[in-house]
């Protein structure tokens, strides 16, 4: 016996693996480095061997020795005898979008909203069962290694408040691993990379589990497959499981091998690997012949593990779908005892995830979104992204399948065994084949006739088998299997219209497959199909009279190799733009992720206007020889034609952005060569004024380094000279470096509430001396009681002391005024400076805040400045979320103002911005 903790901690920890590979893959995928090779498709194929492979099947040889065998001996002639059927599927899959069974169904029978929604529903009912026997075995390991081989048993409990708390609780956790690895983005293709490669993982990981306990099992206990099977037929128990008679009858084996057949095509998940998920068609050329080894390889160990079960547990004590883990740990071997419970978690787990994704995408596609469309009050045709509701429903869908499950193994999975239920779901899956095959190679076969065999055989299904289940389970009286209802024997459903002598799913499957075929060829043989009631894609080619059979696709150009057979000329697996067929949602949706097959949809657009042109000469041909044309060949060319108009627009989509595209780098260009102008002229300029103070201390240095005996009053003024152009030279450095760090973002701002009139009263008494020199008159007209603001005060201090400064140098003699005044106005402090200088024109209003650019440059008594002042002074009042500018008219002054918000001001906006 294992603790809980640590049984949990292996599950969960086991799961997050497997997270973690299907998060590695996409992430791949996105880089467009794709992992998916024919191995991982292959291995993700492998998803067919479920918990019932794992457990079931050895617990089915253990009572009826190799009648597990035509169970995958199916699925085998599938593969190596009806390739081309596998091939066909996947070709029209990649060229219709494909994205489920019900959408591959209901594309054959002219889009049906009805047959999709039909199909859609038989698959929930059918697969619920199947989803409940994944559960069942996840359940009853967990109890095998909680409790021990010896209390081993797969038998659901029905009492214990504990164990339901626990079942739950796995219930929950497999649904939150299906959503995370099925539903975190929305792509129109349903292509699920991540959960492909995962799933290949779990292939191996049950495989190398049950291997590993079949090579114990038989050279560990035995020496080898002879000694077990002498020591088997010892046992006369045991040696009559080996018999003829425990195979069943040759009716057994056909049914199951028929059910197979059907399940490996019908089954959603395995539609959902094969077809949808497949991005390479030659994929399928490994996997034709892989996969059957896989299965031989899995099968391999089935009826050795059983026999060895027998032989250790001889009194029965044991369930034999537990041998598997029962006899590793009776042997005391723990670590294989865990390595089999991650197998068969792992093959429950791989089948949930892909059967609840398949199954949600069809009801979220087929279901949900056809009636909410329809739904005029919700507008979401007016809403350009449903990504959100999309994903909300089809996570939704999950959790209620895997709790529907959960209630279904609760009240009916005690009553049958694992094989038993997973047979139930094969002959309810079984029902989609007619409809399948039928569309694929009949063209006679129409959407009513469709409906009316999957209704029928889905009735005849539910009858035969699920009702007698819910009857043995105490939900039906058990008069309805015995007597029949109302006592009516002839409508026993073990023995329908008195066809006895046959076990219960080999009845089943005969009643429901002859009201399936006989109802879809009789209504499609004696009703009148419409125009739009059959899709004719599916042909490879088309018959055209006189002709045999044409391809249209080598009509365009003798030397263009043709295109995949089944495959539309210009549609392809990589088609840009494409839509799901029959998912009207995706069409909004698919925006999300842009097609990164675009360009090569525009080069295909070329190739389909020439099969355009090559389909109508055939058919113009035709009628100018006289032959008749019929609705088929009207139909594929008005079908090539709508892929060639919608590679055309995808192309004139393509020219616009790349005309766009265009645009933008030209003015990115001009951008540049403008910066690297500023750049050679800030260079010059600065280079400039740094030589000229430079020039001036070299040249009166070396005049006092060269006249030693000048005289003090001379050697005085040349120091004093020096030491203002140092200041001027330090001065003008500094400059730059805080334009460069402001312009850069780099300042550092100590910012404090501040006082606007303190500030302006300071600034006047720094520069009071500038004034006196120049005796310029000033006047001041500053408020007390202004709001406050939030500023660096130095920076704002030095802003108005270069404003009062220019005022000053600019302002006439010997009549200089300047004027300095405050105002609040709409939650700002506007602070103005106003001179009686000459005036700045209009065009220099703007030029005057670029680095290095004074007023009346070509002026030969410009004052002295570095014409760094003022684009010092913009960088700061934008820093503080203000703005300044000049108003000015030659000959009347300057007015320089800047405006700054309040800081109630400020405050009021970054509320409502985070509001």
């Amino acid at each position: 016996m294992q603790g809980y903790g640590v049984i949990l901690l292996v599950a969960v920890g086991y799961l997050s693996l497997l997270f973690a590979v299907a998060y590695f893959a996409d992430k791949r995928a996105e880089q467009g480095r794709s992992l998916l090779n024919p191995y991982i498709y292959t291995l993700s194929i492998a998803v067919f061997c479920t918990s019932w492979t794992f457990y079931g099947s050895v617990g089915q040889a253990a009572t009826t020795g190799f009648s597990f065998l035509p169970t995958y001996l199916g699925p085998t002639l599938v593969f190596t005898l009806w390739w081309v059927l596998l091939r066909k599927m996947v070709r029209i899959g990649k060229a219709e979008r494909i994205t489920s069974i019900a959408d591959f169904i209901s594309s054959r029978y002219g889009k049906s909203t009805v047959t999709s929604g039909v199909v859609t529903v038989i698959a929930v009912v059918a697969i619920l069962p199947y989803i409940a026997l994944q559960l069942k075995a996840v359940y009853g390991s967990f109890i095998v290694m909680l409790q021990g081989a010896q209390h081993a048993d797969l038998q659901m409990p029905l009492d214990g408040l504990a164990w339901i708390d626990n079942a739950l609780l796995i219930t929950l956790l497999m649904a939150g691993f299906a959503i995370l690895f099925g539903t975190r983005h929305i792509d129109a293709s349903e292509h699920h990379e991540g959960m492909v490669t995962a799933v290949a993982f779990e292939s191996v990981v049950k495989l190398v589990a049950f291997l590993a306990v079949g090579i114990f099992v038989t050279f560990g206990l035995f020496n080898g497959f002879g000694d077990l099977f002498r020591q088997a037929q010892a046992v006369p128990e045991i040696a009559s499981v080996l018999s003829l008679d425990a195979m069943g009858t040759p009716f057994q084996w056909i049914t199951l091998m028929l059910l197979s057949m059907a399940a490996i095509i019908c089954l959603p998940r395995q539609f959902q690997v094969m077809v949808v998920e497949n991005v390479d068609e030659r994929h399928l050329k490994k996997a034709v012949w892989l996969f059957p080894l896989y299965l031989l390889a899995i099968n391999l160990f089935v009826l050795p593990i059983a026999l060895t079960g027998l032989l250790m547990f001889p009194e029965g004590g044991v369930n034999p779908d537990t041998f598997v883990l029962a006899v590793p740990l009776a042997e005391g071997q723990t670590i294989l005892a865990f390595l089999a419970f991650v197998g068969g978690l792992s093959a429950a787990t791989a089948m949930i995830i892909v059967e609840t994704v398949a199954l949600s995408t069809m009801i979220c596609n087929d279901l949900i979104m056809p009636v909410l469309l329809r739904w005029r009050a919700l507008r979401l045709n007016e809403r350009g992204d449903l990504t959100r509701l999309l994903l909300g429903i089809r996570r939704g869908s999950i959790l209620v399948i895997l709790l529907m499950s959960y209630i279904y193994v609760r009240n009916l999975g005690g009553s049958y065994t694992l094989v038993t239920i997973g047979l139930m779901s094969f002959a309810a899956a079984a029902q989609f084949a007619p409809a399948i095959v039928g569309g694929l190679f009949w063209k006679g076969g129409t959407r009513n006739g469709a409906l009316t065999g999957l209704i029928l055989g889905f009735f005849l299904w539910a009858y035969t088998l699920l009702l007698p289940s819910f009857a043995r389970s105490g939900w039906l009286p058990g008069e309805f299997i015995e007597a029949g209802p109302f006592g009516i024997e002839l409508l026993k459903p073990y023995a329908l219209f008195g066809l006895t002598g046959l076990n219960e799913l080999t009845h089943s499957l005969i009643w429901s497959m002859i009201g399936n075929i006989l109802g879809y060829v009789v209504v499609s043989a004696y009703g009148r199909p419409g125009p739009w009631s059959v899709s004719r894609r599916y042909a490879s080619s088309m018959p055209l009279p006189g002709r045999g059979r044409v391809d249209l696709a080598r009509h365009g150009d003798p030397g263009r190799p043709a295109g995949p057979a089944g495959a539309l000329p210009g549609a392809g697996p990589g088609a840009a733009g494409s839509v799901p067929a029959g998912d009207p949602q995706a069409r909004r949706a698919g925006g999300q992720r842009r097609c990164r097959s675009g360009h090569a949809g525009a080069r295909r657009t070329g190739a389909g206007r020439r099969d355009r042109g090559a389909s109508a000469r055939v058919m113009v041909g035709s009628i100018m020889k006289g032959e008749r044309v019929g609705f088929d060949e009207v139909m594929q060319i008005l079908d090539e034609t709508s892929h060639v108009i919608s590679y055309s627009r995808q192309l004139e989509q393509k020219s616009q952005e790349l005309q766009d595209l265009t645009a933008e780098l030209r003015a990115a260009n001009e951008r540049l060569k403008e910066l690297d102008r500023l750049k050679d002229d800030f260079l010059a300029t600065v280079s400039h004024e740094l030589r000229t103070p430079l020039t001036a201390i070299r040249s009166f240095g070396e005049l006092l380094a060269d006249n030693p005996d000048t005289d003090e009053e001379q050697r005085a003024r040349f120091l004093d000279i020096i030491v203002k152009e140092s200041e001027r030279l330090t001065r003008l450095i500094n400059q730059i470096l805080d334009l460069a760090r402001m312009e850069a973002g780099r300042m550092d701002w100590e910012m404090s509430e501040v006082e606007p009139r303190a500030v302006v009263m300071d600034a006047l008494a720094a520069t009071a001396g500038l004034f006196d020199d120049r005796e310029v008159t000033l006047e001041v007209e500053v408020p007390e009681g202004l709001p406050l603001l939030r500023v660096d005060r130095d920076r704002l201090m030095q802003v108005i002391v270069n404003l009062l400064s220019n005022a000053a140098k600019f302002c006439q003699r010997p009549e200089g005024k300047v004027t300095v005044q405050a105002a609040l106005a709409d939650g700002q402090v506007t602070v103005s400076v106003r001179d009686n200088g000459p005036g700045i024109t209009a065009e220099d209003h703007e030029r005057i805040f670029e680095r290095f650019q004074q007023a009346g440059s070509t002026l030969s008594d410009k004052p002295k400045g570095t014409g760094l002042g003022l684009p010092i002074s913009r960088q700061i009042i934008e820093s503080f979320g203000g703005r300044i500018w000049v108003e000015s008219t030659p000959g009347a002054g300057a007015c320089f103002r800047f405006a700054l918000p309040t800081q109630a001001a400020e405050e009021s906006r970054e509320s409502s911005a985070a509001e």
